[in-house]
């Protein structure tokens, strides 16, 4: 038994204080937390966190601004791939009197810009616009598709007897050859520059024979027809002389189309045709062009602007199928991607915020 037992009276008492309740009472007595070691681990959490958040927020903004670069890349690429039979134009340009131009470039094709329907539509546009003084036609183009050729020559001859009091002028930049004469005939006066290649009035269809050249290397022709005549331009044998006499008459008929319009077109301005052989498929210079005429004067756009006293030009281009079909495409993709990105972003930043509330 301990030598303090049983207590003296007269001592003062050895017991301990009674402890006042709280809710450390049942902690340790030196709790890990209540350290230097746990105040710098604490303090070095709470700096990752902040570092963590600072992080995700410069991600999301970084985020963002890709995403406004391709966006803009996006419409920047519809824009210019879609295309539009106003290029150029602006609503004030067409408020006031101008001279309308529209363009006739390159090989004359369906699948080309300078197709029927899009050149018809640009020039029935600017017809119908009563603020287009005139309208010019501007060419630059070796020619190609008789029946797309013929078909713009037909709107165009249309389009000048519903309005009489609008003239249609045919402006020959480099070239204005074959179908592209042939569009240029039907207008109201042709302008060309002194070095422009102009005429080449026929047609042409090309074919070659490379049976000897098969035979040399003992390639064989296995084709197959239904029609005696169904491979009368087969490349692997020759054209009997009934094909050929056949194929002429083809090229004689629509070689004869070609003159009627020509003549329909420039009418007594044509200068002996038959002694000149302008029909011959033989071109000229714009200026043999004009001493023949073929053509009626030298000048451009500029020239034609100044002498109607005008200072706007406006461009009713034609619609290349080819553009429109990606436009459209590319219009489609980048509203899908946008959407796409503009939703991703959101749930990102919804869940970003959610984060950040939990961490305060």
């Amino acid at each position: 038994m301990s030598d303090n037992w049983p207590p003296d009276p007269n001592q003062p008492s050895q017991s301990k204080p009674p402890v006042q309740p709280n809710h450390a009472q049942n902690l340790p007595p030196n709790p890990p937390y209540a350290g230097k070691e746990w105040q710098l681990l604490e303090k070095t959490l709470m700096a990752s966190l902040v570092e963590q958040r600072r992080a995700r927020r410069w991600g999301i903004f970084f985020k963002l601004i890709t995403l406004g670069y391709v966006l803009l890349f996006g419409a920047v690429v519809a824009k210019g791939c879609s295309g539009s039979a106003k290029s150029g134009m602006s609503d004030i340009d067409m408020s006031k009197p101008h001279l309308a131009v529209v363009d006739v470039k390159g090989v004359i094709s369906s699948d080309n810009e300078a197709n029927s329907q899009a050149v018809g539509e640009a020039l029935t546009e600017a017809f119908n616009n009563d603020q287009a003084q005139a309208v010019a036609l501007r060419i630059n183009s070796p020619g190609g598709s008789p029946v797309q050729s013929d078909e713009i020559w037909q709107t165009m001859t249309e389009l000048r007897k519903a309005h009489p009091n609008k003239k249609l002028y045919a402006v020959i930049e480099d070239m204005g050859a074959s179908g592209a004469y042939y569009i240029a005939s039907a207008a109201d006066e042709i302008w060309v520059n002194p070095s422009s290649l102009v005429g080449s009035i026929g047609v042409i269809m090309p074919s070659y024979n490379v049976q000897g050249l098969m035979d040399k290397f003992g390639v064989k022709d296995g084709t197959m027809t239904a029609g005696a005549h169904k491979d009368i331009l087969s490349m692997s044998r020759p054209l009997s002389e009934f094909e050929r006499q056949h194929v002429q008459g083809v090229l004689d008929n629509t070689h004869a189309h070609f003159i009627n319009a020509v003549k329909q077109g420039r009418g007594n301005r044509l200068k002996n045709p038959d002694a000149n052989q302008l029909f011959s498929g033989l071109f000229w210079s714009g200026e043999q062009a004009i001493n023949l005429g073929l053509a009626d004067k030298k000048g451009g756009i500029s020239t034609l602007e100044s002498q109607l006293k005008l200072d706007n030009v406006v461009e009713y281009n034609p619609e290349d199928p080819v553009k429109k079909v990606f436009g459209k495409f590319a219009s489609q993709i980048g509203y899908g991607f946008g959407e796409t990105v503009s939703k991703g972003f959101a749930s990102q930043l919804t869940q970003a915020a959610a984060n950040d509330k939990g961490m305060q």
